[in-house]
């Protein structure tokens, strides 16, 4: 018998790559208003609402950068975006057993929708909450439980996915198990921090703690 039988992932960074695409949109967006950045700022902006990120940037000019962020991410995105290793394989193996799937992303719809078309991945979603589904974005809990919602799942048998520490406090202010990805760009060790429930090294690992 599995032990979740609702599992919860983010889509960037946990699903697919798209790290590179990520980084290239950042440095393009302020390269363009001639703000200044390190690597270490870069990878700190990956995670949060665009809209949150610019803003603490720029006030004045939050919403031109996030126009432009999104115009060369969308661009871009079949040049960039490719599956993590396995992904496909353990969200077959999870649909099979029964296991229900959502996505939660702090991303809009349009590049959401996008990234599941490139990828070939969307038929294994019965649920997809994105920024434009929410009031508030992660940590906030309210798009995990939405998304469990959705699936009609429960707390106590619900997982949330996810590679950055928004995934997994939104996790744990849902009151529901977590599991980071080793994978994540800003480092294990980092997101060990916020004590997930789990730590995936490789993808196939979700199917032996889901139980399938």
């Amino acid at each position: 018998m599995s032990l979740f039988k609702t599992v919860l992932f983010d889509f960037d960074g946990t699903l697919v790559d798209t790290n590179e695409l990520i980084t290239e949109s950042f440095k393009y967006t302020l390269t363009k208003y001639n703000h200044p950045f390190t690597e270490e700022e870069l990878k700190s902006f990956n995670g949060p609402p665009l809209i949150e990120t610019f803003r603490t940037l720029d006030e004045t000019k939050a919403d031109l950068m996030v126009k432009t962020y999104q115009e060369h991410n969308l661009a871009h995105h079949e040049a960039y975006l490719t599956l993590f290793p396995h992904v496909e394989e353990t969200l077959q193996a999870l649909h099979e057993a029964g296991i229900k799937l959502g996505i939660v992303s702090t991303k809009m719809r349009n590049a959401v929708d996008l990234g599941l078309d490139i990828t070939n991945i969307r038929h294994y979603f019965d649920s997809i909450i994105t920024l434009n589904d929410v009031t508030h974005a992660k940590p906030d809990p309210e798009p995990v439980i939405k998304g469990m919602g959705q699936l009609n799942g429960e707390r106590e048998t619900t997982l949330m996915v996810g590679d950055n520490h928004h995934d997994i406090v939104a996790g744990h202010n849902a009151q529901m198990a977590t599991a980071g990805v080793s994978w994540s760009l800003k480092g294990r060790a980092y997101l060990q921090s916020y004590e997930p429930t789990y730590m995936l090294e490789d993808m196939w690992d979700l199917l032996k703690i889901v139980g399938v």
